[in-house]
């Protein structure tokens, strides 16, 4: 069984580069690593039915929920030059790291 991976991690700033939500910025609040899909906080917004329910005090009524996105369909923000980029991949001190293509700055503290 190997080992998968995505370029995004739970409280990275993300750009949507594609869809009915391009060019919404947020904070990723899950990473689903089995399908590829992340959740961005603003992004993808649905709306659901909800059925009141008396005993545990939720309203019914629509409401607006974010959804999940592919994560081909972001971009991480680097927090040095404030720009959308894409990472690489190096070996510092013996440790896997994400780097900017664009600065070389280190997104992983």
């Amino acid at each position: 069984m190997s080992k998968k991976s995505l370029h995004t991690k739970t409280g990275d700033r993300v750009v949507v580069i594609s869809g009915k939500s391009k060019g919404t910025i947020g904070n990723v609040k899950k990473v689903d690593i089995e399908n590829a899909k992340v959740l961005v906080e603003g992004a993808n917004m649905v709306t659901k039915a909800q059925k009141p329910n008396p005993m545990a005090g939720i309203e019914g009524g629509l409401k607006k929920v974010e959804s999940m996105i592919d994560s081909s369909n972001v971009m991480v923000v680097c927090p040095a030059c404030e720009k959308a980029t894409r990472i690489k991949s190096e070996v510092k001190n013996g440790k896997k790291v994400r780097v900017c293509k664009k600065c070389g700055e280190t997104l992983d503290v």
